[in-house]
């Protein structure tokens, strides 16, 4: 017989139910009910814990993700800048540049900036209808990579060479590090927001665990009295929270994963206009993929172990 069986045996008879008292009287319950106002709060702020925590993972999985995208994108092209330079043809020192980068290996697409365009890239920081006829603005050079291994080394070196003083090579490093700093710093917020989510939800459990346990004092006194260890009576506390926090934990983890879902469809409809496209350069098409799905459903069945767990332990110190 189990220690539960026993302990409900000598329970009976120690303490025999009077059949003339009212059902209302008489205690059906289980040790640690959940289906109680206490109960249902308790799982309302998992769940709510949970969809945030789900919010933060699916967030940097996105970031990570797109900033993935954009270094590959970076890496794939170089520039280089011609600069004016006094007595010297800045065309014929463009066209000389293009034909030396044509020449490498690795080169897969090579295209020139007009003067125009190359002033429209100023436009950003100079602001429109300036006219920038006399300032000496740099031509450009885009050059997309192909699969193919290139020396960038090597034709920074011949532009150098060829056009000494008014030629350079941008490969654009500075900025691949800079992305690189900025999206593992989110990421690791990300992370780290996630931990605190935890963190709460395991102070929570506490609390409500330490009011189950003063709620049922009488209870868990009948217990001991007729035999029933430490183990048994924290068994059922964790039986229970645990309950609590998978369907706190199942709630939130859903409505997270909608959330992204519903995002997704949302800029994906709007992304003909100029308001969608400029969202969708920024975060890409809002998609986590099976990876952050997959991290928001782990958090809620972590939420659900982090709930049993804390409950067990607190009932553990609580009792000893």
């Amino acid at each position: 017989m189990s220690i539960a069986a026993k302990a409900r045996a000598r329970a009976a008879a120690a303490f025999p139910v009077d059949p003339t008292l009212p059902a209302n009287l008489r205690r059906n319950a289980p040790l640690v009910p959940t289906d109680t106002a206490a109960g249902r709060s308790l799982a309302a702020v998992i769940a709510i814990l949970t969809f945030l925590a789900g919010l933060c993972a699916g967030a940097a999985e996105m970031v990570a993700a797109n900033a993935g995208q954009w270094q590959t994108s970076v890496a794939q092209e170089v520039t280089i800048q011609v600069r004016p330079g006094p007595g010297r043809d800045v065309d014929a020192d463009v066209a000389k540049a293009q034909a030396i980068a044509k020449d490498e290996p690795g080169i897969a697409q090579t295209r020139i900036f007009s003067k125009a365009e190359s002033e429209r890239l100023l436009e950003p920081w100079l602001g429109t209808g300036l006219d920038l006829t006399d300032l000496p603005v740099p031509r450009l050079i885009a050059l997309r990579m192909s699969g193919e291994r290139t020396d960038l080394g090597r034709l920074r070196t011949r532009l150098t060479d060829a056009l000494p003083g008014v030629a350079g090579l941008d490969d654009h490093a500075l900025w691949l590090q800079r992305l690189s700093t900025a999206a593992n710093a989110f990421v690791g917020a990300g992370v780290g927001l996630v931990v605190l989510v935890l963190v709460a939800t395991g102070l929570a459990v506490t609390f409500a665990t330490r009011g189950a346990m003063a709620g049922n004092k009488e209870v868990v006194e009948v217990l001991h009295f007729v035999g029933a260890g430490d183990d048994y009576i924290a068994r059922a506390f964790q039986a229970r929270f645990f309950g609590l926090g998978l369907r706190g934990g199942g709630i939130g983890a859903a409505c997270a994963i909608l959330a992204f879902i519903v995002a997704g469809l949302i800029t994906g409809s709007a992304s003909s206009g100029p308001a969608g496209q400029e969202i969708e350069a920024l975060f890409g098409a809002f998609q986590i993929g099976w990876r952050g799905y997959l991290s928001i459903a782990l958090i809620g069945g972590i939420a659900s172990l982090v709930t049993g767990a804390v409950s067990r332990i607190t009932v553990r110190r609580y009792l000893s």
